[in-house]
């Protein structure tokens, strides 16, 4: 698969962090010197327990001393082998901890299946796996690991991770199911409550709300004093456009839950949704007289007031915030929204060149641009940005492609190409200029312009592994059978450089598959897709499980991916090529 991640630096500015958010840090001890050094993280992990052979104990030695040495990703690798071996958890767990400590996200997946696998009672691998899939977008095998803790005893937090599966648009159907088949057998208790809420939420979300009243009634009975379900009810309630029942169900929180500020913010949207500003503000400003001094809590009030339609009330929110020495990016980007939304697009650039935070600077010179572009001011947008490259040059090529892509949107290639050759004119060897320019070459179908730019790239770094894989699967997916064997040689040098990337596990995958053996191919796309599941990777997947007889899989596949992706382009393509992967319809 060819990832073009700087190509596009608008969808970067909504990237996902890749920390691990699964296992705890160790603390920096020092040396004599007062150096710091690591702590070793698998210091404290089960001991190793069990006789071993030569040839087992040769594999554990290396796991070890690579782990002493901070080679995480080495060391998971032999604690995992010896775990398969042996059936030792212990083992499994010491892989776990070695990949979370070097990010290594693949092999902390099938690390922390193994163990599950070898200790099913334990809910530290269903943990770990619930967060793995929330981090690849796999809603339902997140919940399903979710209530594997819940059925051992553990914290719930079905509420919260419904949510967030709505909020990432999750198709509610099969998380409903789930939930619905371990309600009836669920002991009615506090975790019970949390699970009969989500279960609410989800009957709305498919459009069941009589079934999703009828859930709460029948809660609001056994656990009327839950903060949880007046929480649910007011949510619902302005879901449905009625801010009176929301009121009344936020006032009820307020009096099971007193100062609870999520109450206390749905009484003031309430309110406004209600026309009462003034009642609105009195809510806003005794909250924000409990928590002085918190810029965050302030920030999100504006957005509430602004989400509303009131940008008076969000501006004198605002204001203040933006006069102290370390004033937050929120405040700007919002003081400069406020301005775009009125017109007035020289203002809300004073506003957005002040964002200096790394993660917000690329977002406020795309808004400040754009509140050009809407005055039909394309020439002072691109005079901006080339400015801010002046004044910012360790951005500048995540700014060059930012021009780019606002030249793509409003229809002016042929500028976004001059731009790119004008600026690699200067700085010829620019890698990351190069890729942008490759990956365009690729889109457009000339192929050899891309070979042109990754090759020069590759040649000037031979351990630029996106190059590599990039150029690799190209050639793997478009190019003659006779380069095929080439294709390979690049992909596996992405490989040896970047293990666990699921883009290289899927094009290792492919570029075997091209090669006639889609027995090979197999085990890599299922790395890839458990990895990373998107459009590309299931098309490819489904593909070879069709061509090796397995049907059914591939059909089941192919369904999932229809419902899962809303851009589905590959998963369209072969349909068109194998219109015997069409899955059945689903049954009344």
């Amino acid at each position: 698969m060819a990832r073009a991640p700087f190509s596009s630096p608008l969808l970067r500015l909504a990237a996902p962090s890749l920390a691990l958010l699964l296992a705890g840090c160790q603390a920096l001890s020092h040396d004599a010197a007062g150096t710091p050094a690591m702590a070793d993280p698998l210091e404290g992990a089960p001991p190793i327990t069990r006789g071993l052979d030569a040839e087992g104990l040769a594999g554990l030695l290396t796991a070890e001393l690579a782990g002493q040495r901070g080679d995480y990703r080495r060391a998971a690798e032999g604690y995992l082998a010896a775990s398969e071996r042996y059936g030792d958890p212990g083992l499994a767990e010491r892989a776990a901890l070695a990949a979370s400590f070097g990010d290594q996200r693949e092999l902390l997946n099938r690390a922390a299946r193994e163990w599950q696998a070898l200790s099913p009672d334990s809910p530290a691998p269903a943990r770990l796996l619930a967060g793995l899939a929330v981090q690849r977008g796999d809603w339902p095998e997140a919940l399903r690991q979710r209530l594997a803790l819940v059925r051992e005893g553990g914290d719930s937090e079905i509420t919260s991770l419904v949510e967030s599966a709505l909020a990432a648009e999750a198709d509610p159907a099969p998380l409903l199911a789930l939930l619905r088949d371990h309600l009836r057998e669920a002991p009615s208790d506090a975790r019970r409550h949390d699970a009969e809420l989500a279960t609410a939420l989800l009957e709305v979300a498919v459009g069941d709300t009589e079934a999703a009243e009828r859930r709460l009634d029948r809660l609001g009975d056994r656990a009327p004093e839950l903060p949880a379900l007046w929480l649910t009810r007011a949510r619902l309630a302005q879901e449905a456009d009625d801010p009176r029942a929301a009121r009344a169900a936020a006032a009820r929180g307020l009096e099971v839950s007193p100062g609870d500020a999520r109450f206390i913010l749905l009484l003031a949207q309430s309110e406004l949704r209600l026309g009462n500003v003034a009642a609105a503000e009195a809510r806003t400003d005794a909250l924000l007289a409990e928590h002085t001094g918190d810029a965050s809590l302030a920030i999100g009030l504006a957005r509430l007031y602004l989400d509303e339609g009131y940008p008076e009330p969000a501006r004198r929110l605002l204001l203040p915030l933006v006069e102290e020495p370390d004033a937050p990016a929120g405040a700007f980007l919002l003081l400069g929204d406020i301005a775009r939304d009125e017109g007035e697009a020289d203002n809300a650039l004073l506003y957005y060149r002040q964002v200096r935070d790394d993660e917000a600077f690329l977002l406020s010179r795309l808004r400040a641009a754009e509140a050009l572009i809407e005055e039909d001011r394309l020439d002072d947008a691109r005079d901006f940005l080339r400015a801010e490259r002046l004044r910012h040059d360790d951005r500048f090529d995540d700014l060059v492609g930012l021009e780019v892509e606002l030249l793509d949107r409003e229809g002016q290639e042929a500028a976004a190409d001059a731009l790119l050759d004008r600026e690699l004119a200067r700085t010829p060897n620019d890698e990351a200029l190069l890729y942008l320019r490759g990956m365009r070459a690729f889109e457009a179908g000339d192929l050899e312009g891309m070979e042109r730019d990754l090759g020069r790239i590759i040649e000037r770094n031979p351990d630029n592994a996106m190059a590599l894989n990039a150029l690799g699967y190209t050639l793997a997916d478009q190019g003659p059978a006779a380069r095929l064997d080439e294709a390979r040689e690049l992909i596996e040098r992405a490989h040896e450089l970047d293990p666990d990337n699921p883009a290289i596990l899927d094009s290792l995958g492919w570029v075997r598959y091209r090669q006639g053996d889609p027995m090979a191919a197999l085990p890599w796309l299922e790395r890839a897709y458990a990895a990373m599941p998107d459009q590309e990777i299931a098309a490819h997947l489904a593909e070879v499980l069709w061509v090796l007889g397995r049907q059914e899989a591939a059909r089941e596949l192919v369904g999932e991916a229809l419902e899962r992706f809303d851009e589905r382009p590959l998963i369209e393509e072969l349909l068109e090529r194998e219109p015997g992967l069409t899955p059945a319809p689903a049954a009344d």
